[in-house]
């Protein structure tokens, strides 16, 4: 009934592209503002040339491979990258958005994403990178339901914390289904979501956290007469906040 194909893996493809590229940029303290110009300009340019002058070898396959579906999925994708002032000596923040419409039979649908990649720059190179606080959403309702996200950006390793979709508003007697799952970094290509009846006003999950520090997944949809709504946030898992 419902057709995934559109959303399948586009969140997580927008996470694997920036986290599999942005480590091994080669770039110099003094360039890192015309990097993310140059870098931002050729995302939304659709030009990989950039990208191949300035990534390994070894990379640039993969990295072509991943933008490729990207832009298939949402060819006029906007790409906007602002560097941030960090509070921890020689870290750097990029905050990344990229936004995106399609039409599909007749439909629109709208991607929203956003997220900060923290890193170093170690001997010319960016190094430790990591992303924080990612946040996608793909939807065909106009924003007509009216939901909310609670989760959180940050959990202590092996404790408890509730994730929470709320739809604002009654449904009556009005069904929607969905699902919420979490996933690996390195396995969320061969996993899939299945829906499911809700019978309350939205997703409701108490999970707890990963006994070792890192990024935790989550991934989710909700199927409303109005229209559909998938989702992925990443969560990180730490030792003390």
């Amino acid at each position: 009934m419902f057709n995934l194909n559109l959303f399948k893996n586009i969140g997580f493809l927008l996470y694997l592209f920036v986290y599999l590229i942005i480590p091994y940029s080669a770039i110099t303290q003094t360039l890192k503002n015309d990097f993310i110009r140059n870098l931002e300009n050729s995302l939304n340019k659709k030009d990989l040339e950039f990208i191949r002058k300035n990534f390994r070898t070894e990379e640039n396959q993969n990295i072509a491979k991943q933008f490729s579906k990207i832009v298939n999925d949402f060819p006029d994708s906007k790409w906007k990258i602002k560097r941030l002032k960090s509070k921890i000596p020689n870290e750097d923040i990029m905050r990344i958005k990229v936004s995106g419409e399609k039409i599909v039979n007749g439909e629109i649908y709208i991607l929203e994403s956003n997220f900060d990649y923290l890193f170093a720059i170690v001997n010319g190179r960016i190094d430790e990178g990591i992303i924080k606080n990612l946040f996608t959403t793909i939807r065909n309702d106009d924003k007509k339901i009216d939901l909310s996200f609670k989760f959180p950006d940050k959990v202590l390793t092996g404790s408890k914390y509730d994730i929470d979709i709320i739809l604002n508003k009654p449904l009556e007697e009005v069904i929607i289904a969905g699902a919420i799952k979490p996933h690996q970094v390195d396995s969320i290509f061969e996993q899939e979501i299945l829906l499911e009846p809700l019978s309350s006003g939205g997703i409701f999950k108490m999970t707890r956290a990963p006994s070792k520090p890192g990024i935790q997944i989550w991934s989710g949809i909700i199927a409303h007469p109005e229209g559909m709504i998938t989702f992925t946030k990443s969560i990180e898992v730490v030792n003390e906040i």
